[in-house]
């Protein structure tokens, strides 16, 4: 769950003196996250090598004593569990890191509390760039930021509609943490923004022929 101290260092990013260059990008942008989605879709990317294997490896299970059934469920069942983890987690920051530029650009009274106390040390540079981050184009716009929550979601899943809704609800999950958070409702645009995301979900379900 993201905490005041996270909330905090959107801040410093938006303060740091980098920032006032108008050829120089912050040096910790919110693209550095702990997750790779290029990294966790290779995982999911089969071989027509590994479906065989996989199909084999279904007659294997049909051969493990109950012992070792048992033992494979809990570990399916830990991953899992890391999957939606990791997922919550990710979406908490991107809300709390989006809702932090949103602020920072708008003068929001919230953030001049987690802002030290005084918003006016924010240069005007630094608004400038937050507004560029939160416009329609881009990073923390809805459109980038749905459609990255979408893909890390899709990345987790591999492609399972069953853990594609899993996925969905971990995101209200992380929606909701990064709320509690803020101490108030997230700004306008994290709020399309999720709305954004879930009509990626819809759309999805749709080409998979299955109810949302």
């Amino acid at each position: 769950m993201s905490t005041i101290s996270q909330i905090s260092g959107i801040n410093n990013l938006y303060n740091n003196p980098d920032i006032n260059n108008p050829e120089k990008k912050p040096a910790n942008k919110p693209e550095e996250t702990a997750i790779n989605s290029n990294d966790i879709a290779a995982v999911f990317t089969k071989t027509p090598a590994e479906e065989t294997d996989s199909a084999k490896q279904i007659y294997s299970v049909n051969k493990m004593s109950q012992e070792e059934r048992d033992e494979l469920i809990q570990k399916l069942q830990a991953d899992t569990e890391s999957r939606i983890n990791q997922m919550k987690s990710l979406v908490s920051k991107m809300f709390t890191d989006q809702a932090g530029a949103s602020a920072t650009a708008n003068d929001d009274e919230i953030w001049k509390m987690f802002a030290n106390g005084d918003l006016s040390t924010v240069s005007e540079a630094a608004k400038a760039q937050a507004a560029e981050d939160i416009s329609e184009d881009g990073y923390f716009g809805i459109k980038q930021t749905s459609e990255r929550l979408f893909d890390y979601a899709s990345a987790l899943a591999g492609d399972d509609p069953d853990k594609m809704k899993e996925m969905q609800d971990a995101i209200e999950q992380g929606y909701k943490d990064a709320t509690e958070t803020w101490g108030k409702d997230l700004p306008e645009i994290s709020q399309k923004t999720l709305e954004a995301t879930n009509s990626l979900f819809d759309d999805y379900y749709k080409a998979m022929g299955i109810e949302a």
